[in-house]
């Protein structure tokens, strides 16, 4: 599991300096983007998270509810829960159980916030438009949040899902990897925070 040490490398490798203030809104379809949504239906991935001065590892399930809700379960190997989540189909969200160490509501919002943009939820998903730069061969699709944008950036053809912004109307604040899609889930995932240190990495352990 040490290849999640270079998530935060991969990161500043991979996702060069974002720049809003050049994209040129254009007319074309957003609905591409959708073929990059993980088949979250039963997944396992051994996690790391760095955040607040702790480390944490264990596992991630995250599974698909007969009432349309995600799950989202991060324990250690004995056990031991760190949080519990619940994402609702039209945007809610439920804390079932979380740590004293991560029970402050920055860090709440912050770790929904970041599964929501991965989840690629319908809430989410609204209202979008496709953006270019002139002088670059990225794709920009973006959708407005209460605060901000998510951000899904492809190459010009919208086959090679490059990387995941959560950002203001100025800079990113969150900087996403999704990488080498199994059976519709991404068997690597990195989130790096630019504003302060948070960072977590997922490995795919298997489909259950």
């Amino acid at each position: 599991m040490r290849c999640l040490t270079f998530i935060s490398c991969m990161l500043v490798l991979t996702a060069c300096s974002s720049s809003y203030k050049h994209l040129q809104r254009t007319q074309e379809d957003v609905s591409c983007v959708q073929k990059f949504r993980p088949d979250f239906t039963n997944a396992l991935y051994y996690t790391e998270v760095n955040v607040i001065g702790k480390h944490l590892s264990g596992l991630l399930i995250i599974k698909f509810m007969p009432d349309s809700s995600t799950r989202m379960v991060f324990s250690n190997e004995a056990g031991f829960k760190f949080f519990d989540f619940e994402f609702a189909k039209d945007g809610n969200f439920k804390v079932f159980y979380i740590i004293d160490q991560m029970n402050k509501k920055a860090v709440v919002t912050t770790l929904r916030k970041d599964f929501e943009i991965i989840m690629m939820q319908p809430a989410n998903m609204q209202h979008g438009y496709m953006s270019r730069n002139i002088d670059s061969a990225y794709n920009y699709y973006a959708f407005p949040q209460e605060k901000g944008f998510n951000y899904y950036i492809t190459d010009s053809t919208c086959n090679q899902l490059i990387r995941l912004e959560r950002a203001s109307s100025k800079k990113a604040v969150v900087k996403i990897l999704m990488k080498d899609y199994i059976n519709g889930l991404p068997d690597t995932i990195g989130i790096t925070h630019t504003n302060f240190n948070f960072n977590i990495g997922l490995k795919q352990l298997k489909k259950l």
